[in-house]
């Protein structure tokens, strides 16, 4: 799919090298890019929602009692979309 962005000439001047530099075209270049962004940011988003389940858990039940069950934790993600 082709699309257009805008960028500062700046920017693309780097983008051009480091395209030149790893012997690949600017498409691939954005490409491997976005992927990268978009991977991390998708790990960011798994450990955000991990730390809203565990905010939900009673930090004096937990400590007394570590055998929280598989079946409690379904439930307090049942409506996560991740």
């Amino acid at each position: 799919m082709k699309t257009a962005i805008s960028l500062s000439d700046t920017l693309f001047q780097k983008a051009e090298q480091t395209a030149n530099h790893m012997g690949i075209s600017r498409s691939q270049l954005f490409a491997r890019a976005l992927e990268e962004y978009i991977s991390k940011h998708n790990g960011e988003m798994v450990t955000q929602k991990l730390n809203e389940v565990y905010e939900k858990i009673n930090a004096d039940e937990f400590t007394m009692d570590m055998n929280i069950g598989i079946e409690s934790l379904r439930e307090l993600t049942k409506n996560d979309t991740w």
